[in-house]
């Protein structure tokens, strides 16, 4: 089983390459497949998750406010793991050709399917060997990781206990479960590196 980390804002493009990656038949091996949508979360992922192949649209981080520090560290965080940047829109390309960088290709939100599979099972065939453990398990449950979503997309706990169908303090845990895996010093941290908010 391959581990795969997908970091995108877009919640759709996340689900979207879970589903191509577990339900499309077009692969002959199964996935874990990790999704986030905040770098300075992905990169503490990937340290500690180790996924075979991580697949990043980092264009949407480029207008964050703090854009410099957290791109820059990300790329050195994924180390020989191979990497897949996705480029959404007309914007320019964020730069893939340094050689400290294990960048497998660099391919538009636009790709044809084929072509996005064909990249992702050439990147794990060619990607070094990795010492991993042999149980592939998330670093955030399920549950958890719909409560880290809602989270950063500002949902409030209230909001949060009833799409869940749980108790209101069940998110308080849940949220606190969430920053200790994560290694995230308060409650504010996941939010570091989200773009301000115009009025």
């Amino acid at each position: 089983m391959h581990k795969i980390l997908v970091i995108d804002r877009c919640h759709f493009t996340r689900t979207g390459i879970e589903a191509l990656l577990n339900h499309s038949g077009r692969f002959n091996s199964s996935f874990l497949v990790s999704g986030i949508n905040n770098l300075l979360l992905a990169k503490e992922h990937i340290s500690q998750w180790k996924p075979h192949l991580v697949i990043a649209d980092l264009y949407g981080f480029l207008s964050d406010v703090h854009s410099s520090p957290p791109i820059a560290p990300f790329f050195m965080s994924c180390g020989p793991i191979p990497l897949i940047l996705l480029q959404s829109g007309d914007r320019e390309p964020v730069p893939a050709h340094n050689p400290q960088y294990s960048i497998h290709s660099v391919l538009s939100k636009r790709t044809l399917l084929t072509e996005l599979s064909d990249s992702i099972q050439d990147a794990l065939r060619v990607r070094p060997a990795l010492k991993t453990t042999k149980n592939a398990t998330p670093l955030l449950t399920p549950q958890e990781e719909k409560v880290q979503s809602m989270w950063m997309d500002g949902v409030s706990n209230n909001a949060i206990a009833a799409a869940l169908g749980i108790h209101g303090k069940t998110v308080y845990t849940y949220k606190r479960n969430i920053r200790i895996k994560l290694h995230l010093g308060n409650r504010f941290s996941p939010f570091l590196s989200l773009p301000e908010k115009m009025n």
